[in-house]
C-alpha cells in the first residue's frame, strides 16, 4: 500500500496521502447556516482518521436561491466564515488539508430560508422524488426559469463565497457542478430548455459553468486551488447521459481548465463505469486524457480496489464516501491492516445528520 499512502503535490497543496473525504451532505449546521462545534468534531474526526484531504459538504453561496436543504451550512457572512475557520483550524492541526465545496441547489431544492421559489435554467421539475433523509418534502417544486439578473447573482455568489473561503483559511475550493445541482442542470438537456446563449448547443450550456469558474478564479487569485466536481447523472436520475458523449465531456473538462480550474472531481457511481452514449470510456478516463488539469476520482472506491485505481490513474486523489462514513478512520485502518466495515444506512435515519449518526454509533457500541 506504499503508493496510495505516499504524499502528493496537488496543485499548490501538499497532501499527505492520496485519500480525500468525499463531500457528503449532513444538514447539521445551525438553522441560520452557521457551522458549529458538532461539525468541527465531525470533520476533525476524518482528519485524525488519516484522510489527507477533507472536502466539505455542499455549502450555499448566496442569500437568494442557492440553499437547498434545511440546516445546510453557508459561507456568505462573517458568522459563517468564522464558524468554518474554527473547523479548518482543527483539520489543519490534525495534519490534513481542507477544501470547501460551493453549491447552488438550483431546481433540486428542498428548503431555503431566503425564498420559497427554486430557480433553474428552465421551468423543468427534477425527476423522481426528494431524498427523505435530507428533508420532509415529498415532491419537487417546479423552478422558475432564471433571468439574466438571476444568473449574474448566482455567479456573484460563487465568487464572493470563494473569497470568503480563502478568508476562512481553506486550502482551496471545489465548485459543485455535479449531481443535479444548478451548474449540472445548465449542462443537462433534460433541465436546460433555454433558447438564449445559455441553452442549446453544449458550448452554450457550458457558458454558466465557465463564467462561474472564471469569476471564482478572479476572486481568489492565481495561487489558490480551484476545482469543480462533474458528473452526468443526478441524485434522482443516475442514468442521464450527455448526448454529446465522451467528446462532449472532454469539451467540458477542457473548458473548465481553460477558465482557470486546477482540478476536476469526477463522480459517476463507479470510477470505471462505462457511462456514455457510445464507446467504452468512463468519466475518469476521459478526464485523465486531458492535459494540464489534476484529478480527484470518486465512485465505489474502497479497501479492495484503491491501490488498483491509484495505479490506473497516477497522481490523482481518491475520494471515499460510503466507506468513510462507516469508518471515519478508513485510511488509518487501511494502513494498519484492520477490519473495515460496510456502511449501515440505519446511521442516516431518520435524517442524515451528525446527531443521528452519533446516536447510531452509541447504540451499536452498547
Amino acid at each position: 500500500m506504499s503508493d496510495v499512502m505516499q504524499s502528493i503535490k496537488f496543485n499548490t497543496i501538499e497532501v499527505p496521502n492520496r485519500f480525500a473525504l468525499a463531500p457528503m451532505t449532513r444538514t447539521s449546521a445551525e438553522p441560520d447556516g452557521t457551522p458549529n462545534a458538532l461539525m468541527a468534531d465531525h470533520y476533525e474526526g476524518y482528519a485524525k482518521g488519516g484522510f489527507g484531504l477533507v472536502i466539505t459538504e455542499g455549502t450555499y453561496t448566496d442569500d437568494k436561491a442557492s440553499q437547498g436543504y434545511a440546516n445546510q451550512p453557508g459561507i456568505i457572512n462573517q458568522e459563517q466564515i468564522d464558524g468554518w475557520k474554527a473547523i479548518v483550524d482543527r483539520v489543519h492541526a490534525a495534519g490534513s488539508k481542507m477544501l470547501v465545496q460551493l453549491m447552488h441547489a438550483g431546481a433540486q431544492f428542498q428548503a431555503n430560508r431566503f425564498t420559497e421559489q427554486p430557480q433553474g435554467p428552465s421551468e423543468v421539475t427534477p425527476k423522481g422524488a426528494p431524498l427523505g433523509f435530507y428533508g420532509d418534502q415529498t415532491e419537487w417544486q417546479t423552478p422558475a426559469a432564471m433571468t439574466k439578473a438571476d444568473i449574474q447573482a448566482a455567479v456573484d455568489g460563487f465568487a464572493q463565497s470563494a473569497a470568503n473561503a480563502k478568508a476562512a483559511g481553506f486550502d482551496g475550493i471545489e465548485i459543485h457542478g455535479a449531481n443535479g445541482y444548478l451548474l449540472n442542470q445548465f449542462l443537462s438537456t433534460y433541465f436546460n430548455r433555454r433558447e438564449d446563449e445559455y441553452g442549446g448547443a453544449l458550448e452554450n450550456r457550458l457558458r454558466l459553468v465557465v463564467e462561474v469558474v472564471r469569476a471564482v478564479r478572479e476572486a481568489v487569485g492565481e495561487k489558490f486551488t480551484v476545482g469543480i466536481r462533474l458528473s452526468q447523472g443526478t441524485v434522482t436520475d443516475p442514468d442521464y447521459q450527455l448526448p454529446e458523449g465522451a467528446a462532449g465531456f472532454r469539451q467540458i473538462v477542457e473548458a473548465v481548465r481553460d477558465a482557470g480550474a486546477d482540478f476536476v472531481h469526477t463522480t459517476d457511481g463507479d470510477v470505471n463505469r462505462k457511462h456514455f452514449v457510445e464507446g467504452d470510456e468512463s468519466l475518469a478516463s476521459v478526464a485523465a486524457s486531458v492535459e494540464g488539469i489534476n484529478l480527484i476520482l470518486n465512485g465505489s472506491i474502497d479497501e479492495t480496489n484503491c491501490q488498483d485505481v491509484a495505479n490506473q490513474f497516477p497522481h490523482t486523489l481518491l475520494a471515499v464516501g460510503k466507506k468513510a462514513l462507516a469508518n471515519p478512520d478508513f485510511v488509518q485502518r487501511l494502513k494498519d491492516g484492520k477490519e473495515i466495515a460496510d456502511i449501515d444506512f440505519a446511521m442516516l435515519q431518520p435524517k442524515a445528520t451528525i446527531t443521528n449518526e452519533l446516536a447510531w454509533r452509541k447504540q451499536n457500541a452498547a
